[in-house]
């Protein structure tokens, strides 16, 4: 039998339940929800879930028995609660990141949709998300050094898969189904980086497409669609289409329950790029070494998987956030003038000081430096260079779940966030699976009602 690799994925997804999910990745599965819940609690000051919000209104409508719209009170459609929840996640632009790909904004409004609107078992809910980090995490270790140089975003078009097999899972489909909806993720994925290149606001509303899409995936393979059997590996294929790559279907496979995508998952401390955590944190190194002096220059050695990320070597004008927190010269000048960036510096445009010593920031091409470090190299007006070489790696970002626990509530005491929303929060990750997704939404009531 042609065991292809939607097979393969769909054997694992099956397969997985709450009894066989290493405790590591269970645990690590619930850190991702504390900060993507605690992130979207964070993030109700953000302009760009109001505006989900009200296009999901506008194509949806009011559904007194739908989804809750998180942060909102209004319940929708799955789909118009996806758009809402995910730009609600992903408004700080602080959310889970798996290489290249934000998984989790996308997987858990839409899970916590499922679960409202369906009443499944709660017990489903970590299976579900681990199928898609796991499904979506294997593609995009293989396939992103490809795929995104080539101007595809990483969180579409592996966020469809990732999406499908985790309602497949939530869903109870069994292989053949599954399969059938990973292969329809593949026909149905897209999504490019431009809006990144002009600092412009598309990407904060992608994902909440790309998990409906998922879904769709999944609920017309367990309605019966006909899908292609080798989307993967076929001459006009996923790996083929997105990556100009051969499909080892194999070597892929053999990663499956080995090398755990779930344990590869970071989380930024600060409101920028994933790509510009390791640049902000030996800015601030840098800056101490300084004594908070401006440097007459300053370059900045990077990999060129990172620095050819669109928008990431832009020197301005900025007029948006969306440009200054992908800029690496930006965040490193930023950070070395003032200090850790928080939102409102990152929305400052005008400032002469900043915008000055953005123009003596070079970004440089540095192959020898691996991925996720950099080195900055700053000159003082005396004459001298102080270098900060941080080497950092996915294991330095993937903080524990004490770790993240303060991360969300230290941002949430700078927005004004009550500290019963958090405890809440911890409240339904402690009792899992013997909670109903209510604890959840009522977190986020109580997140609302201090924010009115």
């Amino acid at each position: 039998m042609d065991r292809t690799l939607s097979l393969r994925i769909a054997d694992f997804i099956f397969g997985l339940d709450e009894t066989n999910i290493p405790a590591a990745i269970a645990e690590k599965t619930q850190t991702c929800l504390l900060y993507g819940y605690g992130m979207g609690l964070n993030g109700n000051d953000t302009p760009y879930a109001p505006v989900a919000r009200a296009a999901a209104m506008s194509m949806y409508g009011a559904h007194p028995a739908g989804a809750t719209m998180l942060g909102d009170a209004r319940k929708t459609s799955i789909a118009g609660a996806c758009l809402a929840g995910s730009a609600l996640l992903h408004g700080r632009a602080q959310e889970d990141t798996c290489g290249a790909a934000h998984f989790g904004t996308l997987l858990i409004p839409l899970l916590t949709s499922l679960l409202e609107t369906r009443r499944y078992p709660l017990a489903r809910l970590i299976p579900a998300m681990v199928a898609g980090y796991e499904a979506g995490g294997l593609l995009e270790k293989a396939y992103a050094g490809q795929s995104t140089p080539a101007g595809f975003r990483a969180s579409a078009i592996y966020g469809t898969v990732a999406a499908a097999a985790a309602v497949g899972k939530m869903l109870h489909l069994d292989r053949d189904r599954l399969a059938a909806a990973l292969a329809n993720a593949v026909s149905f994925s897209g999504g490019v980086l431009q809006s990144f290149s002009e600092g412009t606001d598309e990407w904060r509303y992608q994902l909440g497409v790309v998990a409906a899409v998922g879904w769709t995936a999944a609920e017309l393979a367990a309605a019966g669609s006909v899908s292609a059997s080798h989307a993967f590996e076929g001459k006009s294929g996923f790996a083929r289409a997105f990556a100009r790559a051969e499909c080892d279907v194999e070597g892929l496979a053999r990663h499956l329950g080995e090398d755990w995508a779930m344990l590869r998952v970071t989380f930024k401390a600060y409101p920028v790029c994933a790509f510009n955590q390791t640049p902000v944190i030996a800015a601030l190194a840098l800056r101490e070494r300084l004594n908070g002096g401006a440097p007459a220059a300053v370059r900045v050695r990077m990999n060129p998987y990172e620095t050819h990320y669109a928008g990431m070597d832009a020197a301005g004008p900025f007029n948006s956030i969306s440009g200054t927190l992908m800029s690496i010269p930006f965040c490193v000048a930023t950070t070395l003038l003032y200090g850790v960036p928080d939102r409102k510096r990152m929305a400052t445009y005008d400032d002469a000081s900043l915008n000055d010593l953005i123009g003596r920031t070079k970004l440089i091409s540095d192959p020898s430096v691996p991925t996720l470090s950099c080195i900055i190299e700053a000159d003082t007006a005396g004459g001298g260079t102080c270098v900060q070489d941080q080497r950092m790696t996915a294991a330095d970002l993937a903080y524990d779940h004490a770790t993240v626990s303060k991360i969300v509530r230290r941002v949430g005491n700078e927005q004004g966030v009550p500290q019963e929303a958090f405890d809440r929060l911890d409240g339904f990750l402690a009792a899992l699976p013997d909670t109903p997704i209510d604890a959840v939404l009522d977190a986020f009531s109580v997140g609302r009602a201090a924010a009115r």
